[in-house]
């Protein structure tokens, strides 16, 4: 029964850290679809989310199981709590992927930031992939020097947010550019800023997992 066990848990992280190279393959490719107007990238991004989806579903169903089968105690029950929260947040970093490609979907063939804003929003896009990619270290080695990373790396893109918002409440006033423009610009600056902060939320939940404190786990984590 314990070889049974250990093969579970194996197979929650195994699981964890397929949905997580899912969810950074997602926001590579949204990324550079809302930047370049790819409509076949959006596309792709936009079908692939239910595989995200799925999968999050297979993994959150198998801890229930060991939770019930197994009842799992210490780190082991911190494991599985901690799973079912970090497959939330990794499900809803996909959806946030999907939402940026949707955006760049809509708005074919033209752009949907205006011009003085594509070089932060380009820039945020490669902090927001940097971000997935320590989330599937962080899942794949329990690093925690990875969880410190992730924390620090989310106030370059709230500096970034506000610099967005500030332009766009620039450019409103002005009424320089198309409110559907305005829009579109105010959603993506909040998609990418919101997909960092879960990676942060998965970076707090492992601590949680390794060291049993939720200090650090903000309300409705």
């Amino acid at each position: 029964m314990r070889e049974v066990f250990q093969q579970e848990l194996a197979d929650v992280q195994s699981g964890l850290v397929a949905i997580s190279k899912d969810v950074h393959s997602a926001i590579t490719r949204a990324t550079a679809a809302f930047n370049h107007s790819d409509v076949g990238l959006a596309d792709q991004v936009i079908s692939d989310d239910l595989k995200i989806d799925e999968s999050t579903l297979r993994v959150d169903d198998l801890g229930v199981e060991i939770l019930l089968m197994q009842s799992p105690v210490a780190r082991d029950l911190r494991f599985i709590v901690a799973t079912m929260r970090i497959t939330a947040a990794l499900e809803r970093m996909g959806d946030l992927a999907a939402h940026i490609a949707q955006l760049a979907r809509l708005r074919y063939p033209e752009a949907s930031a205006p011009a003085d804003l594509r070089d932060r929003f380009t820039r945020v896009g490669e902090l927001d992939v940097a971000q997935a990619e320590r989330v599937v270290r962080l899942l794949e080695t329990e690093e925690s020097d990875l969880i410190d990373e992730i924390i620090e790396a989310d106030d370059a893109v709230d500096a970034i947010h506000k610099e967005v918002l500030e332009f766009l409440t620039q450019h409103e006033q002005a009424g320089d550019i198309p409110a559907s423009q305005i829009v579109d610009a105010t959603l993506a600056n909040r998609y990418f800023e919101r997909f960092s902060d879960h990676a942060v939320s998965i970076a707090r939940r492992m601590r949680y997992m390794q060291e049993g404190s939720i200090e650090d786990i903000e309300p409705g984590e």
